[in-house]
């Protein structure tokens, strides 16, 4: 007798770049949602205890910005596994093509899926082809900075395959 083990499907809210922003307009987009991830830039504590609040697992890592309180309750880069798709996350991380020196390094050293980065405020979804893995910059969810439209990501995570990518935006002000 063969037994098929299927693994629940996670969809994924990710943002970056709040800059101490915490909007109420977040919360219909993550209720369906199993875990939220941050990118970097949460701004403060009292930004980051709101976002932990929202009744899902909240997976951040510190941003450029983000004092030494921060630094201590998150760290630089998240090397993390979930359903089968090997997941890096760094704030300053560029693009394909265009990696910071740190993500270069991380990249060359690991079998990542998943490559996500936040800093430059504009959203991004890239297949690196030399790297076999997507790259994903939600944009900014936060109302500082250049931006002029504010942005997260939606997607969804089974069996080492991401899929279903939306971009959602908002008003910057």
């Amino acid at each position: 007798m063969t037994i098929e083990i299927r693994r629940k499907l996670k969809r994924i809210a990710l943002i970056s770049d709040t800059h101490s922003y915490f909007g109420e307009e977040i919360k219909p987009y993550v209720q369906d949602c199993d875990e939220l991830w941050h990118a970097g830039d949460i701004g403060n504590m009292e930004t980051a205890d709101q976002y932990e609040s929202l009744g899902i697992p909240f997976r951040a890592v510190y941003g450029n910005i983000d004092d030494h309180v921060l630094r201590r309750r998150y760290q630089e880069t998240l090397d993390f596994e979930i359903e089968n798709v090997h997941v890096l996350m760094i704030h300053i991380g560029g693009y394909p093509g265009k990696y910071s020196p740190k993500a270069k390094q991380l990249i060359f050293t690991g079998e990542y899926k998943l490559f996500i980065a936040g800093h430059s405020h504009i959203a991004k979804v890239i297949y690196d082809k030399q790297h076999d893995l997507l790259h994903m910059n939600p944009g900014a969810f936060g109302k500082s900075g250049f931006h002029t439209i504010r942005t997260m990501i939606r997607f969804s995570i089974e069996n080492s395959s991401v899929f279903n990518a939306e971009l959602i935006e908002f008003a910057k002000r």
